[in-house]
């Protein structure tokens, strides 16, 4: 039998992660990290080589120094942490973060990004119905996003990494994050719903008491998903519009 779907529409509110849930911009973060870690690796002499599941098993959903930290730690590689304004050429945990973001930038601006056509139906859907809308990003990167997605009036409140690092929050897959979003947006997690394709996104959701935790699937696996806190996982958030779900049941 299908999995049984979560009303959203009668949700005190509810939180998306950004990249890889309302845009397909975790496949541009996925291929600056390829690019900046290959580099690297290869430089140092790192091995194994770095591939998609090292982003998904240590970097995917976390602040962008901590994502360094975690990647490296697993090779048993330790390098200064630096600072916030190291350049990007800087051998340091900061400087290698700043050489992916630029690579990221570059891309954002060169290519531009639109939302997943079912993520903006159920976000517009949602809004349309007053449900209060908000953002969980460890991306420091998020409102440039949103903005440039065409998406950033929808939503009440972000919490992303600039936030983030201005409060002392605790990378997912602490609660912090997503704890903070909720505060901000108003809401009892218990009553809210928290969207995420990050297996840290879900765990941090879990922890901050949501009793609702949508899985998105888009890499990282639906064991993996509902392992770490999601109650339930689709592969596309339109199965959530109510015409959607029309659709679904007279093509069944």
């Amino acid at each position: 039998m299908p999995e049984a779907l979560p009303d959203l529409f009668h949700a005190d509110g509810v939180l998306f992660d950004l990249d890889g849930v309302l845009t397909p911009t975790a496949e541009v973060h996925m291929r600056a990290w390829q690019a900046v870690f290959d580099d690297v690796f290869a430089r140092w002499g790192i091995t194994p080589p770095y591939t998609d599941a090292d982003y998904y098993d240590y970097v995917d959903g976390k602040k962008r120094y901590d994502g360094v930290a975690s990647l490296l730690h697993s090779r048993n590689v330790e390098v200064p942490w630096g600072e916030v304004d190291d350049d990007p050429s800087a051998e340091t945990i900061c400087g290698i973060g700043n050489r992916k973001n630029a690579a990221f930038a570059a891309s954002l601006r060169g290519q531009g990004i639109a939302p997943y056509p079912g993520s903006l139906a159920l976000v517009e859907s949602l809004h349309a119905s007053g449900i209060p809308l908000g953002v969980v990003s460890s991306s420091k990167n998020a409102e440039e996003v949103l903005g440039a997605a065409g998406i950033r009036s929808f939503f009440r409140i972000v919490v992303d990494g600039v936030v983030a690092e201005r409060d002392g929050l605790a990378s997912k897959p602490a609660a912090d994050m997503f704890a903070a979003g909720a505060a901000a947006l108003g809401v009892d997690p218990a009553r809210a719903v928290a969207v995420e394709d990050a297996t840290s996104g879900a765990a941090s959701a879990a922890a901050a008491g949501f009793a609702t935790v949508v899985g998105v699937d888009r890499g990282a696996g639906a064991d993996a998903l509902r392992a770490a806190g999601a109650t339930v996982v689709v592969d596309d958030l339109a199965v959530f519009v109510p015409a959607s779900r029309t659709d679904i049941t007279e093509s069944a």
